[in-house]
């Protein structure tokens, strides 16, 4: 059945390196060491169809809404006596085998994992049920080395994993320019070095690679190193927006609890009206969060350009789902999916209508 490979493949002369790096550098973003589950502040009022809801997501900017709605309790009040459980995940594909496990019933994640777990499942182990940030990702250089775009042939460039959302958004750009990259080796007219994000910074300061097409905050570590933004991935896409987390459901736990997948969703819309209402309270709500979770805050530094850059939204940006699909199709990674059924917003235009907004669309790839 097709799905995106995630074997991880590094250039050989950079591979002994990095691995030395690991330990190097504390994380905050994707890479970050599974986290034991994250005590939720206490369940009160009407218990929900369940005793608790574990939920799943990246100690990462990019997942702010899930950062903030802990944070400030919107999640926990949504759901009155029902207990939120969370768990933080390294990456896409260790959260995706969360849910297939039942460790986990709802997820904030990126979309290629998203694709790749409904793909593999033939379409019977998660649906996206809402939105929740777009935007966030970077194409940041050497500027004493890279000055142009074009500069990047011969270059090497990193990107956080093979088939994931950004290694394929960098790879389909490659391919746009009329150069040739081989998909899974990484090698040609550019170098793309797969690198964990929590030591791409040590690699960019050690020279191993020239420069990075990566979320938040890492794009900003890097800038802080000296490196410069030559892309904004935003600035690629119609009226630039894409998405980059969405929320996903196990299948089972929708049909079973429907009432609880609710109150996150409205939890989660609540959350990013929070957010655009007070963007810096939420800034510094979701970097408490993270240094919760991590042991460290981002500096200011790092979290002022980051923050700006992700826009939180409530809309999923189902076109965008079919484009980075297509993408990773053109790109030899994923055998052309069949998405249909992958989205359900039945829930989340319930609760827009309640909030006085306008429905989105599944881009006609809800269920029927």
């Amino acid at each position: 059945m097709p799905a995106i490979r995630t074997t991880l493949r590094r250039g050989a002369t950079t591979a002994l390196a990095l691995t030395l790096l690991t330990g190097a550098l504390a994380s905050c973003g994707y890479g970050s060491e599974k986290k034991d589950d994250e005590v939720a502040p206490a369940a009160t009022g009407k218990k929900l169809s369940t005793d608790k809801v574990r939920l799943g997501y990246f100690p990462n900017l990019t997942h702010a809404t899930a950062l903030v709605g802990e944070q400030e309790g919107i999640l926990q009040k949504e759901l009155g006596g029902t207990q939120l459980q969370s768990t933080t995940f390294n990456a896409g594909p260790s959260e995706i085998e969360a849910l297939n496990a039942g460790s986990i019933d709802i997820g904030f994640i990126g979309p290629s994992p998203a694709i790749n777990g409904f793909t593999k499942s033939k379409g019977k182990n998660l649906r996206i049920v809402a939105g929740s940030a777009s935007g966030g990702v970077k194409l940041v250089v050497n500027p004493k080395k890279i000055k142009t775009l074009d500069d990047l042939k011969g270059k090497r460039i990193a990107t956080p994993q093979v088939g994931n959302t950004q290694d394929v958004a960098f790879l389909n750009w490659i391919n746009e320019r009329g150069w040739k990259t081989d998909a899974q080796s990484g090698k040609g007219d550019v170098l793309v070095v797969r690198t964990d994000n929590k030591i791409t910074p040590d690699a960019y300061k050690s020279g191993s690679i020239d420069g990075a097409w990566v979320p938040e905050p890492t794009a900003s570590r890097l800038v802080d190193q000296g490196a410069k933004v030559l892309l904004d991935e935003a600035e690629l896409w119609p009226d630039k927006k894409f998405v980059i987390t969405h929320i996903i459901v196990a299948q089972k736990f929708l049909k079973e609890h429907p009432d609880v997948v609710e109150a996150v969703v409205r939890g989660s819309v609540k959350t990013n009206a929070f957010i655009k209402a007070d963007p810096d309270r939420a800034k510094a709500s979701a970097n408490a969060k993270l240094k919760a979770l991590t042991g460290k805050e981002l500096p200011a530094e790092i979290i002022d350009p980051a923050w700006p850059s992700i826009q939180f939204t409530d809309d999923p940006l189902a076109s965008t789902l079919q484009t980075q699909a297509g993408y990773a199709v053109k790109a030899g990674l994923l055998e052309k999916p069949d998405l249909a059924g992958i989205y359900d917003l039945s829930i989340l235009n319930k609760v827009l209508a309640a909030e006085g907004a306008a429905e989105v669309s599944d881009a006609g790839l809800g269920v029927k």
